[in-house]
């Protein structure tokens, strides 16, 4: 019985979500459009569950390029209705489109010149008619078995919401980047936003020997530096190879005497190497995808000096991964 009523419910709210995508026609192309000429604000309102679908919907706007902020109308009756301002776009959500508290801004909305987008789900309510534009999400049933709790009309509403949000994005032309620049602090952003350079160890850091250097003495660099691995640079200070442990373990393996061998001569040459410039996820990925944990950093392509040096773990410390 518990699984059969969760298959209806989520049936029942499949089929709304259908029946609003058959009636995206004119009306939301016009609404796009109309916030796309927006010069100031988008301010959503919505009392009850409506509002918190509301909210949800002017923090999408936000995060993906258009300013977008939420106004409880019990609230903006007394004062919060100075946050709309001239330019600003007013999208208004109501199932019935009876509610009273939202019914009582409108007059002063639509006094203060700001185009009105309804949402509801009667095209003949209050609501519907007052509006510039009118969004209709009318839904067949509600999930709820008592016709009572919100349940497929809010989230009808709130898929409406995300299919404005995402038109704007297209038509905007936003981009990960710009995204990133809105979420610096969450794991895409910072995928988006590090570069390279951001993470490397440079100077004194960078792991160095010459190509000369008997490895008795390129393996106290190899230690000082901590990161298990040290450049191999000839006289004028070009990258020529690396010498990993994994090197060391390989030439021991071949009966090697390390100590005696000059760094030259261990290394593996023509080490892959990254611009500075570039994102530090790209670096991520050429480890992954070479089973390495070091990668050498140039000022460009084409210089073979090596300007830093970026460590796996320093990508995963700085939660890349």
């Amino acid at each position: 019985m518990i699984i059969a009523e969760a298959k209806k419910v989520i049936r029942i709210e499949a089929e709304a979500l259908l029946a609003l995508a058959d009636s995206i026609d004119d009306p939301f192309r016009l609404a796009v459009e109309l916030i796309l000429s927006c010069r100031g604000r988008v301010v959503v309102t919505g009392m009850g569950k409506s509002g918190l679908i509301g909210q949800k919907i002017a923090s999408t706007l936000s995060s993906t390029g258009t300013p977008a902020s939420f106004l409880h109308p019990a609230e903006g009756v007394h004062g919060d209705l100075g946050m709309i301002m001239k330019g600003d776009v007013v999208i208004a959500i109501s199932n019935s489109g009876e509610t009273e508290e939202v019914l009582r801004i409108l007059p002063v909305i639509k006094r203060m010149g700001a185009p009105l987008i309804s949402v509801a789900g009667n095209p003949a309510s209050t609501l519907a008619r007052a509006g510039d534009l009118f969004l209709p999400v009318i839904i067949k049933e509600e999930a709820c078995p008592l016709g009572l709790a919100p349940t497929a009309s809010t989230t009808a509403t709130l898929a409406l919401g995300d299919a404005l949000a995402v038109a704007l994005l297209v038509e905007r032309g936003f981009k990960e980047e710009d995204f990133a620049l809105f979420h610096p602090g969450g794991a895409l952003g910072k995928r988006l936003l590090l570069r390279v350079e951001d993470l490397m160890h440079s100077g004194d850091a960078i792991p160095l020997v010459g190509s000369g250097l008997l490895m008795r003495e390129a393996l106290f660099v190899i230690t000082a530096k901590g990161l298990g691995v040290t450049g191999v640079t000839d006289e004028s200070g070009a990258l020529l190879g690396i010498i990993t442990d994994g090197d060391l373990r390989r030439a021991l393996e071949r009966g090697s005497d390390i100590m005696a061998l000059s760094a030259g001569e261990l290394m593996s040459k023509n080490p892959k190497r990254i611009v500075r410039s570039e994102l530090a996820a790209k670096a991520l990925n050429v480890m992954e995808q070479l089973a390495i944990t070091s990668l050498f950093v140039v000022d460009d392509p084409g210089s073979g000096i090596p300007v830093g040096i970026v460590h796996l773990h320093d990508l995963l410390k700085a939660g890349l991964a």
